[in-house]
């Protein structure tokens, strides 16, 4: 079953590393169904640090040339699940190995494995719910893992990303009465940061925060294994740290010694946006949309502006969500 399918598409295509010039917009195929593949109207992507690293080639088992994008929003135009995805669903997607290790949603149509396309009912607009998949899925997760309580000093470093500002909106509507602290590598950001819903700043210079002592109860870590150790060194005894972004864009951990480095009595967990569950994902976003949480994107482009986007993504004045439309 399938709806009226154009032959050609747009897409935006990297044939090789480079800035923000090598994002191509190019004509290709539309492409065709497979067994256990549907493809999916893209409505909205929304983008991420993770998709400048392979377009800068610092990702290696990405071969180029390779259309990018982890996540979308969109409708299934065309199915090999009738049943489960029916022609016209609302779906969002993300992660698997979606804008690496095949096409994904940097085009007007994505080919995507079944069990990677995720049903949702959502009355919010594109360039809203776009910011939900990887961005308040992602925060939404590693909140939950945190165990958050009223009361708890709470540190989120690397505040300033799409994830760290998701995760203040949804910390203070779920967990009310937590002193929320956001790091920033900029004096600059930290009027956006307060604006933002954080309650204090402190400065992340080199790798090393700017704090003494042991003040953080609970610590969502977004800039991942270059600044781990540090951030340990700042929970106090019996805290929680989540490890979830890599924003650091360093992938593993040396010279860590957890006897040592975690807190006295304290926890290590983890989350990524690859660990789906659908119940989790729509509960997520009835919840956004009945409380009204503002999920609202930072800024929009369209397709066409692909490069201009990233720019923006890279620059001084890239903060929160950017999500890229039809």
């Amino acid at each position: 079953m399938a709806t009226s399918i154009p032959e050609s598409m747009r897409a935006i295509v990297v044939h090789e590393a480079g800035g923000p010039e090598v994002l191509r917009l190019e004509q290709r195929p539309v492409p065709a169904l497979r067994p256990g593949w549907s493809l999916v109207r893209v409505r909205a992507r929304g983008l991420n640090h993770s998709e400048v690293f392979t377009r800068q080639g610092l990702s290696p088992s990405v071969r180029l040339p390779r259309v990018l994008g982890i996540e979308c929003v969109g409708e299934v135009a065309a199915t090999t699940d009738p049943l489960r995805l029916p022609v016209g669903q609302k779906v969002v997607s993300i992660m698997g190995e979606m804008g690496r290790a095949f096409d994904g949603s940097y085009a007007d149509y994505a080919l995507l494995p079944n069990e990677q396309i995720h049903p949702i009912e959502s009355s919010l607009p594109w360039e809203a719910l776009a910011a939900i998949p990887e961005t308040c899925y992602t925060a939404y997760g590693s909140l939950l893992n945190l165990h958050l309580e009223a009361g708890q000093t709470v540190l989120v470093r690397g505040a300033t990303s799409g994830v760290g500002m998701a995760f203040a909106k949804l910390a203070r509507s779920m967990a009310p009465g937590l002193h929320l602290v956001g790091t920033t590598r900029s004096e600059a950001r930290t009027g956006l940061l307060l604006k933002g819903g954080y309650d204090d700043t402190v400065l992340d210079l080199d790798g090393t925060l700017q704090v003494e002592g042991r003040p953080y109860q609970r610590v969502l870590e977004l800039v991942g294994p270059a600044t781990l150790r540090d951030t340990c060194s700042h929970v106090s005894a019996g805290g929680i740290v989540c490890s979830t972004g890599q924003l650091g864009g360093v992938w593993y951990m040396e010279d860590f010694d957890p006897i040592v480095d975690l807190p006295s009595n304290g926890f290590l967990t983890s989350f990524y946006s690859g660990n789906v569950d659908e119940e989790r994902l729509a509960g997520l976003i009835s919840y956004v949309e009945e409380k009204d949480v503002d999920v609202g994107p930072a800024a929009v482009f369209s397709l066409g502006h692909m490069a201009d986007a990233h720019r923006f993504l890279e620059g001084s004045k890239g903060f929160g969500k950017v999500v890229v439309t039809e």
